[in-house]
């Protein structure tokens, strides 16, 4: 046999090379959509399924094109007859399957781009989802705290695993050279408790500013919060207001975790001196006033460090304040990061919880 034109050869097996390749992709396209049609419950997935044979009748119309082409060029190469140029024309078919189907062919592409697009909202909905987390946190317990002459202040925040928790804490002046810190936490797990910490945090901020006693300044909040009608967002913070000209550390506390106060070589605790928020709408709150003196350090902190669990036992208010004891002349970034680390070296378990830590020294 001879090879009138090897060139229309050369091609012919190349065509058929592409036809393997393309048939090749369309049986493993079939065996997915068969898998694909095993699964199918109740109609869920049967898109899927189209989209899949959809996937198949391409290939194979491609494969068929090859197929065609390649018969088309090997005949004409073996021959200079007009006849054998004719074989060509088997192309054909696969132009017929084209202009035959070709409507279906392009629906097909429109639900596959219909489809591409859903699936990047979804994607966009998903991402959000996973930072929404990460933004409340840096709204309710920012990295970066206002610079506060007079005082040093080292913040850790840890969020703890699952949904996003109620942790914040906030440092501002408020007036005549008066700084307030708070440190508090929501009940509960989910978007409910962040949006409450959120209210309770800036709306603190304007009583804070409006009273001089951060007790009024609570119960003015506790006021608010209760007339919304939402028991179940128990509320517990600890507001202190620093008075650097006076020499003075007022606070409150709405039962939260006490906080510890290094002054004049001793850890002093800062207990509760008043109910949580929300729990009586009538509740009553005191102030309780301390010197404050160069070198004194407060330390405020969440539920989620002192809980921190070995077995039965929790790390507790005292061992906090031990660590403190130990070296109270230590940076505040280092003490609230040590601090942190001792929790997570004594539990047996990751820490759930989020855990917010608040240092602040007057220098």
């Amino acid at each position: 046999m001879v090879i009138a034109h090897p060139v229309l050869a050369g091609v012919a097996v190349l065509c058929v090379a592409a036809a393997v390749v393309w048939g090749r992709s369309a049986l493993r396209l079939q065996r997915a959509h068969r898998r694909i049609t095993a699964r199918l419950q109740d109609g869920v997935g049967a898109e899927s399924a189209s989209l899949a044979w959809s996937a198949v009748r391409k290939e194979l119309h491609t494969t068929v094109l090859y197929v065609c082409v390649a018969i088309g060029l090997g005949v004409a190469s073996l021959s200079d007859h007009m006849w054998a140029d004719s074989a060509i024309v088997l192309v054909l078919v696969p132009i017929a399957v084209s202009l035959r189907y070709g409507s279906r062919f392009m629906a097909d592409s429109r639900l596959v781009e219909e489809r591409s697009v859903l699936e990047r909202r979804a994607e966009e909905v998903l991402s959000q989802q996973e930072s929404a987390p990460l933004r409340w946190a840096a709204r309710l317990a920012p990295e970066d705290l206002p610079a506060t002459q007079g005082f040093e202040v080292g913040r850790v925040y840890e969020p703890g695993t699952g949904a996003m928790a109620g942790d914040f804490y906030d440092l501002y002046p408020t007036s005549a050279g008066r700084v307030a810190a708070v440190m508090g936490d929501v009940a509960g797990h989910g978007i409910e408790p962040s949006i409450t910490a959120f209210q309770v945090k800036y709306l603190l901020r304007v009583f804070l500013r409006q009273y001089r006693d951060p007790a009024q300044a609570i119960e003015e909040l506790n006021k608010v919060l209760s007339a919304e009608g939402r028991p179940e967002d128990l509320v517990s913070l600890c507001a202190v207001v620093f008075d650097p000209v006076a020499g003075t550390l007022r606070f409150a506390s709405a039962g939260h975790p006490p906080g510890w106060f290094w002054h004049d070589g001793e850890v002093l605790p800062l207990r509760a001196t008043g109910p949580l928020l929300t729990l009586d709408h009538q509740g009553v709150y005191t102030s309780r006033e301390v010197s404050l003196e160069v070198g004194d350090l407060l330390l405020l902190y969440t539920d989620g460090l002192a809980e921190a669990r070995s077995g039965e036992v929790l790390f507790g208010e005292e061992r906090i304040a031990g660590l403190l004891r130990r070296d109270p002349g230590q940076d505040v970034t280092i003490l609230c990061k040590s601090l942190l680390e001792a929790a997570r070296d004594f539990a047996d378990a990751p820490l759930i919880d989020d855990v917010a830590i608040l240092a602040i020294r007057r220098v």
